[in-house]
């Protein structure tokens, strides 16, 4: 493993003359065997009074990043986690790209699983030096310092951190700093280390844009068009003028509508509430949901591409000659990702350019979009990351929608003001970029035993990346990966599988939603494989197993996985209990569900989930995504659903997009499965086995089997 290190990335900096140590390092051992190195990236300051800064390169949204960041630097510098403290990275891809996929930005839950090496690199060459400086003041050799939470001691000898910042701001940092071994960890996987965002966030010293507040600063809400696809015709703001603190009315430029202006939010609401607009909805979307599901049905007997293929026809031939058949065909909705701070956006004007405050999950794509649509050199635009009161994917709009907002609004005043757009809770819900809704229909083919001989499987919903700029990246022969994730990768042994795909076509706007296309794809064939264990009459933890390979790593881990939330719960066959499991971003989670029921009236009693995401970093932090995804899942499980009725959105706030409420929460107990293997991610998979462990358990106890989603579709109400 190799660091690039230079005297120049050290540096004694400070208008007080404070010296401060600046560590950066060359990710090369967290990239792929023969990837080049990148440019060198600063992660670690060390200032004169000891206290270490850690430069965060991805953003906060409540996944616990800054913890997890931190303590990989704190664990090989040996700090005080007390005076060890996280601060965002600025906009800048070339120092702060994520590895995983080559632009800064937080997603795929990457951020552990890109950062392990880099971090902990960074961590182990600043402790180098330190001691390298120590080494020489005190007289010593080297291997007789001792570092402790931030103290460097040998026999009399003592002093902290801050002591040797300006020797070591000069000395030449070793190119491959010595890491520790596992067995060494003081931080790396140890229960009750305090998250580094607790503090701020309870105490109202966390940052959020819509904290934000600057002298002068217009607020901005958007009036949109009242279906997807309309274009502005014109608008009439005279009643606007009645309402106080209103400032002005313009039209978006690109005709997406008109940008309200006001001295605060109340004012642009009510403004916006008072204009009348004119639209051109001739290209919106003018179905209603029961029309686009019908639609959806309908393309999808004939899939437009092959995602997999064990020869197509064959397939087909043999599950219809199959002496034994399991059919079912499942309807997805529209999500919204409904975070509980709704998008928010500030542009204020600097000297040079603009400054840009916001939750920002891409700063890569906001940044060049942004200087793209104010015209503008790249460096005259700066991004400060505040926290994000969640996202869940819909910060992470690969064309920067919201930003394109915020600019064309802070343009049309001259870019001379700051302005702060906000979208309201009914924006965020009627304001699409959904989950696609989403269409499967599989066909199953038994013999006389039950083994599977074909499986024919088809997806219809809307690409994400077709149009994006990733599709060069991730849409292969008209293929959108993130539609048929966890189907035709799935790490069950299952022959003669075909899998076709056909992109359905809607001016709906869609995005990744907390685990993409795993959200539907886990659902269908965790289900699947449910009643294929129900038509054989076999234990479903059983038939899992059976098709496992153990001798290929992730089938392994998987049934690891699978073993370990059997035991947990203490499973036993025959009992009325739900069970899934699912790999999902390289990450292995097994789900058992309890669930009570009074006719249709269901309750979920317990979760028990096990979970094996590699070196447990912080197993608080993974408990607690695993409890939140969990809930997550299942609340978009048991109610949630955007509709549209001819062309417009129904829902608008919580009470008709219901979140899960903390009655709905099921006792959940976790268990992180033991692995040295490298850390993966856990934001996202939490969510997927969640869904049909609980409609598993469903059908145990009521015999309603659910395919028709939410569950609420099906006649259940949730107690």
């Amino acid at each position: 493993m190799s660091v690039a290190i230079s005297r120049r990335n050290f540096l004694k900096a400070g208008a007080s003359g404070a010296a401060v140590l600046l560590v950066g390092i060359n990710p090369r051992g967290a990239l792929a065997a023969g990837q080049q190195s990148t440019e060198f990236n600063p992660f670690v300051r060390i200032d004169a009074d000891g206290m270490v800064t850690v430069i965060i390169k991805h953003f906060e949204m409540g996944q616990g990043t800054t913890t997890g960041l931190t303590t990989l630097v704190a664990e090989e510098l040996d700090a005080d986690w007390s005076r060890v403290k996280p601060q965002f990275a600025p906009s800048d891809n070339a120092k702060y790209k994520n590895l995983a996929f080559g632009s800064q930005g937080t997603g795929g839950s990457t951020a552990i699983a890109n950062s392990f090496m880099q971090y902990r690199q960074a961590g182990a060459a600043a402790r180098e030096l330190l001691v390298k400086a120590a080494a020489r003041v005190w007289q010593v050799a080297p291997q007789q310092i001792r570092v402790e939470k931030g103290v460097l001691s040998a026999g009399n000898h003592r002093g902290s951190f801050g002591d040797f910042v300006e020797l070591a701001a000069g000395m030449e940092p070793n190119p491959e700093p010595i890491l520790k071994s596992p067995e060494q960890f003081q931080l790396i996987g140890k229960q009750k280390l305090p998250r580094k965002d607790s503090k701020a966030k309870t105490n109202g010293s966390a940052r959020f844009a819509m904290d934000v507040k600057l002298p002068g600063m217009r607020y901005v809400v958007i009036l949109r068009a009242p279906k997807f696809g309309g274009k502005l015709i014109d608008f009439d703001a005279s009643q606007a003028t009645k309402i106080s603190g209103f400032v002005d009315a313009k039209a978006l430029p690109n005709a997406a509508g008109v940008a309200v202006y006001a001295e605060n939010t109340w004012a642009a609401l009510q403004a916006r509430n008072a204009i009348q607009a004119q639209w051109d909805l001739s290209g919106a979307e003018q179905r209603s949901s029961d029309q686009l599901v019908a639609d959806h049905r309908a393309v999808n007997q004939s899939p437009q591409h092959q995602a997999k293929s064990d020869g197509t026809e064959q397939v087909a031939a043999l599950v219809d000659a199959a002496p034994r058949r399991i059919e079912a065909e499942f309807s997805f909705p529209f999500l919204a990702h409904a975070p509980m701070e709704p998008l928010v956006c500030v542009f204020e004007p600097t000297a040079n350019g603009v400054r840009v405050l916001d939750g920002c999950q891409f700063p890569a794509i906001a940044h060049g979009t942004i200087a793209a649509v104010l015209q503008l050199k790249p460096e005259q635009v700066e991004i400060e990351t505040l926290y994000a009161g969640g996202s869940f994917g819909r910060r992470a709009t690969p064309t920067a929608d919201y930003h394109v907002e915020a600019a064309l609004a802070y343009a049309l005043l001259g870019q001379k003001l700051p302005v702060k757009l906000i979208w309201s809770r009914e924006d965020d819900i009627r304001g699409g970029y959904y989950r696609p809704m989403a269409q499967h229909r599989a066909s199953i083919g038994l013999d006389e035993n039950g083994q599977i001989i074909g499986w024919d499987h088809r997806i219809t919903a809307k690409s994400i990346l077709i149009g994006s700029p990733f599709e060069s990246v991730m849409v292969h022969n008209g293929i959108d990966h993130t539609t048929i994730e966890g189907v035709a990768d799935s790490l069950y042994t299952l022959p003669k599988m075909s899998v076709g795909v056909t992109n359905f076509e809607t001016p709906v706007p869609v995005l990744w939603w907390r685990s993409v296309g795993h959200t539907h794809n886990a659902y269908v064939i965790e289900s699947l494989i449910d009643m294929l264990a129900h038509e054989t009459e076999r234990d479903p933890v059983e038939l899992r197993l059976s098709l496992l390979d153990r001798s290929h790593k992730e089938q392994a881990r998987l049934a690891g996985v699978i073993e370990a939330a059997r035991d947990l719960a203490d499973w036993k066959p025959g009992q009325k209990r739900g069970f899934a499991a699912h790999y999902s971003f390289n990450t292995f989670v097994a789900v058992v569900a309890d669930v009570s029921a009074d006719g249709d009236k269901v309750h979920v009693d317990k979760l028990h989930i096990a979970v094996d995401c590699g070196v447990a970093i912080n197993p608080d932090v993974i408990r607690a995504q695993m409890e939140g995804g969990a809930g997550f899942g299942l609340g978009a499980v048991m109610r949630n659903a955007i509709t549209l009725q001819d062309g417009e959105v129904v829902q608008s706030n919580f009470p008709d997009y219901q979140p899960l409420r903390m009655a709905d929460m099921p006792a959940i107990e976790v268990r992180i499965v033991s692995s040295n293997e490298a850390p993966t991610g856990v934001g996202e998979p939490g969510v997927p086995p969640t869904g049909p462990a609980v409609a598993n358990a469903i059908f145990a106890v009521t015999g309603k089997r659910i395919l028709d989603l939410p569950m609420t579709n099906s006649g259940l109400s949730f107690v």
